[in-house]
């Protein structure tokens, strides 16, 4: 049957069509990042920010990324600097371009080195002195109250103490 169309006319524009998959392919991996930053308590911007240079195949410079994600200066400064401390992105000299470029880090024990040493390891050296507040203030609680309670930081000492020989050994093993 004949339709009156070419067979040109029903093949989908090649190009726009793969232009359309790139754009959801980039938007599903950004929507990856920023749920996974939502889990591990991190700004949206940063999962966002990650996402689009993971996906992006050539390093890009800042005012690309706030363009693109549609991010403030301030957003996108504070969500690098965070991704930098975390080893998760790196600067990247592009020639020609006097602009800074980054580029992201995609060796998984890299990042999760990083991410340990940037937010694990400081919330167990304050939880030291956090238990020690807490065993004064424990101190000062009637004397019926008392015994719970001193059970109970006795618990947190214990995870507090098994968190950090876990963590050296954790890091030794992403080493390896």
């Amino acid at each position: 049957m004949n339709t009156g169309r070419s067979d040109a006319a029903m093949k989908p524009n090649q190009p726009e069509a793969a232009d359309d998959l790139r754009r959801d392919l980039e938007r599903e991996v950004i929507d990856l990042f920023v749920n996974l930053a939502n889990l591990l308590g991190l700004p949206r911007s940063v999962g966002e920010l990650y996402g689009l240079l993971f996906v992006s195949p050539v390093p890009l410079p800042m005012d690309e990324l706030m363009g693109r994600l549609s991010l403030s200066k301030g957003a996108t400064s504070q969500g690098l600097k965070i991704l930098r401390s975390f080893g998760a992105v790196r600067t990247v000299y592009v020639a020609g371009d006097r602009r800074t470029h980054f580029a992201s880090e995609t060796e998984l024990r890299k990042l999760v080195a990083g991410f340990l040493k940037e937010q694990v390891q400081p919330h167990l050296n304050s939880g030291r002195e956090r238990l020690d507040r807490m065993r004064q203030m424990v101190r000062a609680l009637p004397d019926r109250e008392r015994p719970l309670m001193e059970q109970r930081l006795e618990h947190l000492a214990h995870w507090r103490s098994r968190a950090d020989r876990l963590l050296p050994l954790a890091l030794r093993l992403i080493q390896i």
